[in-house]
């Protein structure tokens, strides 16, 4: 899976991984002071941040204000290109709604660390059954590695509040773990706040071997280009 990524769909960044809270230039918002990002999606050459996060994900620079997963509105996908024997190229794309998550803001609406966002694995689904359960049972090994975990450290683009009704692009920067690999991985993503709600849609990419994983050849699977996308839509309402 060279090419495959995590998309995450509707206007959502898949609840879970606080991979809510990203390669665009910051441009002017009405309202909304502009700031320039600086960093494009993908996995970063820094090392992944040590955070002071309880078991829930909890800064110790206390937030003020929780917005919470709703998985039934939220979706994490990865999307890989294949070679697929007697067929040729070939995009797979699976995903779930098996997502949880929240967003964590400080009194001055703004995210702070530690917001999280987790994906189960094991229910990831596309649309051959063979190649999900290869999946589980070798490429991303779910019984040892369940899920995938993304931490938030920090937001580029975004100095004020998110205003009511208006899609504000920002990079999420954090820790990504997958197969037990932990990385400083970098979101493209643009949120929207709509009332007690946030929604949201993020993606980034990484190399299998970043991770870990080994390319997925099996049955007629020639192979797959070592490049994935993940992609996370989601929606989260106020706790």
């Amino acid at each position: 899976m060279r090419h495959a990524l995590v998309r995450v769909r509707r206007s959502i960044v898949a609840g879970g991984l606080g991979a809510l809270a990203c390669s665009v230039l910051f441009s002017g918002v009405a309202g909304q002071e502009a700031t320039p990002v600086t960093t494009s999606a993908g996995v970063l050459e820094t090392p992944a941040t040590e955070l002071n996060c309880d078991a829930n994900a909890t800064p110790v620079t206390s937030a003020t204000s929780s917005y919470a997963i709703v998985s039934e509105e939220s979706e994490v996908r990865y999307v890989a290109e294949e070679e697929l024997s007697e067929i040729g190229a070939n995009t797979a794309v699976g995903a779930t709604n098996a997502v949880i998550g929240q967003i964590l803001f400080d009194d001055a609406g703004l995210p702070v660390a530690c917001s999280r966002i987790d994906a189960d694995l094991r229910t990831l689904q596309s649309d051959e059954s063979r190649r999900d359960n290869y999946l589980y049972n070798n490429t991303l090994e779910t019984g040892q590695f369940p899920l995938a975990t993304f931490i938030l450290t920090s937001v580029e683009g975004l100095t004020e509040p998110l205003v009511d009704g208006q899609e504000t692009p920002i990079v999420l920067i954090g820790n990504l773990t997958i197969h037990g690999v932990t990385k400083a991985v970098a979101w493209e993503a643009t949120v929207t706040k709509d009332g007690d709600a946030i929604v949201g849609s993020a993606w980034t990419t990484f190399d299998m071997p970043d991770f870990e994983i080994e390319e997925p050849v099996v049955g007629p699977v020639i192979s797959v280009d070592e490049t994935i996308r993940l992609e996370i839509d989601l929606t989260a309402t106020l706790a």
